[in-house]
C-alpha cells in the first residue's frame, strides 16, 4: 500500500483537446444514458507530468479512455473515464496474451509507472496494459485533496502523533470530502468492487480473449477480487507483495512492520560485522521509539532547493522512516540509521523523513481520495480502534500506544474515516478467493507494508499457486531486481510449470557499519 502521508502523487495535467471525448463537467464526468462500457483511443499526452521527463510516455505507447458507469448500482447515472496505456511488446514475435498491470496504493496510477516498467523490460515479450484506476491521476474525475496534501507536506515540522496534528488533519480531510461531494462525486462508488468491474470491462472493450493479471500491493488485492468476481479471460495471475481481501489490513497492519523489523534484526545478528557494530539493535530501537514518543527531536534539514526545513521526529515518524527506508530502496543502511538515532544523531533519519514527502510540485495533484474510500469502507469501518490497537500491541508489545494508534502506512484512519463518511463496504468484498488459475506470488522477506505471513491466508484456496520469497527485499519486488522479471517471464511462458527460484535465493545484502 502506498502511504498517504508522503504519497508521491503527481499532476493531472490538462488533457489535450484530443483527449476530450465527451463534454466534461467540473469533475470530468459526463451524464448520458446507460450503455455498455466503451473505449476510445487518444493521442498520449506529452509531457505526462510537467517537469518530470523521466515519467513521459515512451515512444510507441498507445493511450485511450474506457468509459464506465460511476456506480453500477445506478446504471442511468453519471459515467466516468478510466485512462489506459498500452506498451507494445518489443519482440518481433510477441505472445498473444498481454499483461494488465494493476498499480498499488490505492491511489497509485499506471501513468506513474509505465515509463519505469518499460525501461525494466516488462514488455519484452507481451504487450502490457497500464491503468489509471478510477479517481487517480488521468482518470476523470480525479479525487484530489490539495489542501490536505499541503497540510501533510508541511507536517514534517509537526509531531505526527500529537492531538493537535490529528485535529488539523481531520479538518483538512473534511474540507476535501465536502469539496468532492459538492462537485457531485459519489464517494461510495470508488471502491475495489467497482474498480475490479472496470478492469473486467476493459478486457472486453479491448477485444482481448485471454490476458495475464499482475497486481502489486493494493493491486494484488484488486487482482484477487478480479479473479474471484470476474474470472473470465484470466490466463494467469502474478501477485507482488500480497494484500488479501480476506485480511482487514487496517486491523492487522502493524504485523507487517513487526515481521520486517524481526527479519532485519535476525539478518544483522547473523552478519558478523553488523552484529559487532550493533549488538543491542532491537532493544536500542524500541527504547528510541519510546523516547521520541515522549520527547521528539526537532532539527533543521536543507531541502533540494537549499532551504532549511524544520523536521520533527517523534516516535511514529521515526518508525515510519525506518519502514520506508527499506521499502523504497534496500535495507543496508537501516541498522546504522537505528543506531545513530539511538545515540542522539538525527541527521540521517531527518534527511530521509524529509525526502519521503516528495517534490512540492506534486502537492494537490493526486487522487488520494481513492485511498480513503478503500481503506475506510473496506477496512477501518469494519473494525474498531480498540481491536486494532490490541493486535498492534500483540505484534509490537514494546511500542507506545500513541505510535500504534496510527496506521503504519496510511495515517490516522480512525479519526479520518468518520469524517470521510463513506459507509461500510458489502462484506462480500472480503470473501475468500477459490481458483484453479495458475498464480505466482512474489514476496520480500523484509516487506514492512504487506506482511509475508498474509500469503498463508490465501494460498489454501489458490490451488495452483507457487510462492517465491525474495530474501533481504522490501515491498514491491518486481521493480527491485532483474531476477523477479525473469521469474515472472518464465511463469507467464508456462504457468503450469514450477519456476526456478535460484536467482532469488542468491540475493545477498551487506549492512552498512561505517
Amino acid at each position: 500500500m502506498r502511504p498517504v502521508k508522503h504519497l508521491m502523487v503527481v499532476a493531472a495535467v490538462c488533457l489535450m483537446v484530443a483527449c476530450l471525448v465527451s463534454a466534461c463537467s467540473g469533475t470530468g464526468a459526463n451524464r448520458e444514458p446507460a450503455r455498455a462500457a466503451s473505449f476510445q483511443t487518444i493521442t498520449c499526452p506529452q509531457p505526462n507530468i510537467v517537469g518530470f521527463p523521466e515519467l513521459d510516455f515512451p515512444s510507441g505507447v498507445q493511450c485511450g479512455y474506457l468509459t464506465v458507469p460511476e456506480n453500477r448500482a445506478k446504471p442511468d447515472g453519471r459515467r466516468i473515464r478510466i485512462f489506459v496505456m498500452r506498451a507494445p511488446a518489443v519482440s518481433a514475435t510477441p505472445k498473444h496474451d498481454p499483461i494488465v498491470y494493476l498499480s498499488g496504493g490505492p491511489g497509485g496510477a499506471g501513468s506513474f509507472e509505465v515509463a519505469s516498467m518499460v525501461r525494466h523490460g516488462l514488455n519484452a515479450e507481451r504487450d502490457v496494459i497500464f491503468v489509471d484506476q478510477r479517481g487517480t491521476h488521468r482518470a476523470a474525475p480525479l479525487l484530489r485533496c490539495p489542501g490536505w496534501e499541503q497540510f501533510l507536506f508541511d507536517g514534517v515540522g509537526l509531531p505526527f502523533a500529537a492531538e493537535s496534528s490529528t485535529a488539523a488533519d481531520a479538518a483538512a480531510v473534511k474540507e476535501c470530502r465536502d469539496q468532492l461531494a459538492a462537485a457531485g462525486v459519489d464517494l461510495t462508488a470508488y471502491n475495489s468492487t467497482e474498480n475490479a468491474a472496470d478492469i473486467a470491462d476493459l478486457r472486453v472493450a479491448l477485444g482481448i480473449d485471454s490476458w495475464n493479471v499482475y497486481g502489486v500491493s493494493y493491486g494484488s488485492r484488486l487482482a484477487l477480487i478480479l479473479l474471484r468476481d470476474h474470472p473470465q479471460g484470466i490466463r494467469s495471475v502474478v501477485l507482488d507483495s500480497v494484500s488479501p481481501p480476506t485480511v482487514n489490513i487496517v486491523e492487522t497492519w502493524w504485523s507487517a512492520p513487526a515481521s520486517s523489523f524481526k527479519a532485519i534484526f535476525a539478518a544483522c545478528a547473523a552478519q558478523a560485522s553488523c552484529a559487532k557494530a550493533y549488538p543491542n539493535l532491537e532493544a536500542d530501537f524500541t527504547a528510541t521509539v519510546n523516547r521520541l514518543d515522549k520527547t521528539p527531536v526537532v532539527t533543521h534539514v536543507k531541502d533540494k532547493s537549499g532551504a532549511l526545513v524544520t523536521v520533527n521526529i517523534d516516535g511514529f515518524s521515526f518508525v515510519y522512516t525506518i519502514i520506508m527506508a527499506s521499502e523504497r530502496g534496500n535495507a543496508s543502511g537501516v541498522p546504522k540509521m537505528m543506531a545513530e538515532m539511538a545515540r542522539g544523531d538525527a541527521r540521517a533519519v531527518a534527511a530521509t523523513y524529509l525526502a519521503l514527502r516528495g517534490p512540492h510540485e506534486f502537492v494537490g495533484l493526486g487522487g488520494v481520495g481513492l485511498a480513503l474510500d478503500v481503506f475506510c469502507a473496506e477496512s477501518a469501518n469494519l473494525t474498531t480502534e480498540a481491536a486494532t490497537l490490541a493486535k498492534a500491541k500483540a505484534a509490537l508489545p514494546g511500542f507506545p500506544d500513541r505510535v500504534l494508534k496510527v496506521q503504519p502506512k496510511q495515517g490516522r484512519l480512525f479519526t479520518e474515516c468518520p469524517v470521510w463518511n463513506d459507509g461500510k463496504a458489502d462484506p462480500a468484498v472480503s470473501s475468500r478467493i477459490v481458483s484453479d488459475v495458475p498464480v505466482l506470488i512474489l514476496e520480500g522477506t523484509f516487506d514492512a507494508a504487506t506482511a509475508p505471513e498474509w500469503v498463508d491466508v490465501i494460498t489454501p484456496n489458490l490451488r495452483n499457486a507457487q510462492l517465491v520469497p525474495f530474501p533481504f527485499t522490501g515491498h514491491a519486488v518486481l521493480g527491485k531486481s532483474t531476477c523477479a522479471p525473469s521469474i515472472m517471464a518464465a511463469f507467464l511462458d508456462n504457468p503450469t510449470k514450477p519456476v526456478d527460484p535460484t536467482c532469488a535465493k542468491q540475493i545477498r545484502l551487506t549492512f552498512t557499519t561505517s
